[in-house]
């Protein structure tokens, strides 16, 4: 423990984490903190350092590096959505606490569970992770299921960090108030100056989902061709070619999958939901978090 905490008086770290979760809008959160002066926010924006064993190897010098732009007054911030992909990554808030024994700040951003589950299926299936069915995958491929289920991935930081330290933060209520909930941050974060929600700034989302193939991928990087493909090929023959990588509609799950997963998500929401003081479940998700007022953990 010495020669870490030694180390940690020439390595800075970050100030806080986004630690997801996956397709709730992270993307979208870090590049707004990282258009204010009050933040520096790491590139990559998902260094997975404390989660993924082959990055954490490199050592707690690569990881303070990527910080080593930060001004004086900045406060660093890293977005890694793999800290809460339980069980997939155990060591994560051990190598945290070992490393940086006074970080104590969290974000977690979470969604409708089963909405979460789709675009995370839509990703693995445009990445080539997972080629089935939706409706087959739910039961073959667990982490579509398990990162939308909060309590379970929160409950580690809770019981490490204590409530204080995570802030709760829903994809719904940033969309309805984007405003409203970048303040939020902000009053989390001490920070302030007022902030100020940049509707140009890029986020991570895609409407439409195209299927990895190295080959295509090949031709359409290669710069020769690019100019061949875009002289002679005409762009409506292009995108229907695109298109036959592309999934051409929103995956849906059949009743018996939606109520599969339904009942583990209400399970997973009834826990959550009394740690926020509210009852939550898949039918009420939506309108519970979006009309209250102010979402809070209750006292322990």
């Amino acid at each position: 423990m010495t020669s870490v905490v030694s180390m940690l008086e020439k390595v800075k770290g970050p100030d806080f984490v986004i630690i997801g979760g996956m397709k709730c809008a992270t993307s979208t959160l870090h590049n707004q903190l990282e258009q204010h002066d009050a933040f520096f926010m790491t590139d990559p924006k998902e260094p997975n350092f404390f989660s993924n064993d082959e990055i954490y190897s490199q050592g707690i010098g690569w990881y303070g590096e990527l910080f080593s732009n930060a001004g004086h007054d900045e406060l660093r911030g890293e977005s890694s959505t793999h800290y809460t992909k339980l069980p997939d990554y155990p060591d994560t808030i051990n190598r945290i606490t070992l490393n940086y024994p006074d970080l104590c700040k969290f974000i977690y951003v979470m969604r409708h569970p089963v909405d979460r589950l789709i675009s995370h299926y839509i990703h693995q299936w445009s990445e080539g992770v997972i080629s089935c069915d939706i409706n087959e995958a739910v039961y073959s491929f667990p982490e579509l299921i398990n990162y939308s289920c909060y309590n379970m991935q929160l409950e580690p930081y809770l019981d490490r960090f204590s409530t204080a330290a995570v802030l709760p933060l829903f994809v719904e209520r940033l969309r309805q108030n984007p405003q409203h909930e970048l303040q939020a941050v902000f009053d989390f974060l001490n920070v302030t100056e007022k902030p100020s929600w940049d509707d140009t700034v890029k986020s991570n989302v895609s409407a439409e989902r195209v299927r990895v193939c190295s080959w295509r991928d090949a031709i359409v990087e290669n710069p020769l061709l690019r100019v061949i493909r875009k002289t002679f090929i005409p762009k409506k023959l292009r995108t229907k070619i695109r298109l036959l990588w592309a999934m051409k509609e929103r995956p849906v799950l059949c009743l018996d999958a939606q109520q599969y997963v339904e009942e583990i998500f209400d399970k997973d929401l009834y826990k959550l939901g009394g740690r926020l003081g509210m009852e939550l479940n898949c039918c009420n998700f939506k309108q519970i978090v979006t009309e209250t007022q102010k979402i809070v953990w209750v006292k322990s």
